[in-house]
């Protein structure tokens, strides 16, 4: 049915359906910050981002593994029973969305940081320089999310 109203509003049971998946796809920079800070295993952190890119800053504990460079040799080396989270540069970037394509299309369990490093800098996590993942910094600030 259709209203006059600008808004419209799916009905409930919709809604609860297509939030409960648009979260299987998707992480925010807090939920994984906490994650890492407290050094869960439950997930690996993909930089989809070139080595150059990856070795100017990074999130701690990120693994680089270029969109580009994944292929059916490549992603061999990856374990199925991982759970995977892909980020690049930011919302006007698409790397992080073809990285996680390319694992979901190889039959692994994967989600997108939503709005990538950016967001990540923007609440102030920590960013790693270098060649190597490293770990979560122990002097790293307490998390606090705003919403």
């Amino acid at each position: 049915m259709m209203t006059d109203s600008i808004f419209h509003y799916a009905d409930p049971a919709d809604s609860a359906a297509y939030l409960t998946a648009k979260l299987a796809y998707y992480i925010d920079a807090w939920d994984l910050a906490e994650s890492c800070q407290r050094d869960s295993a439950e997930c690996i952190i993909l930089d989809v981002r070139s080595a150059e890119h990856y070795r100017l800053g990074h999130i701690p504990g990120a693994i680089n593994f270029p969109h580009r460079e994944m292929n059916a040799l490549t992603l061999a080396t990856l374990s199925k029973q991982a759970h995977y989270v892909t980020y690049c540069d930011g919302i006007g970037c698409n790397g992080s969305t073809k990285g996680a394509y390319n694992l979901a299309q190889a039959g692994f369990k994967v989600k997108e940081l939503i709005g990538g490093l950016d967001f990540w800098r923007r609440d102030n996590h920590p960013i790693i320089e270098g060649s190597e993942p490293s770990t979560w910094p122990t002097d790293a600030a307490s998390i606090q999310c705003g919403c």
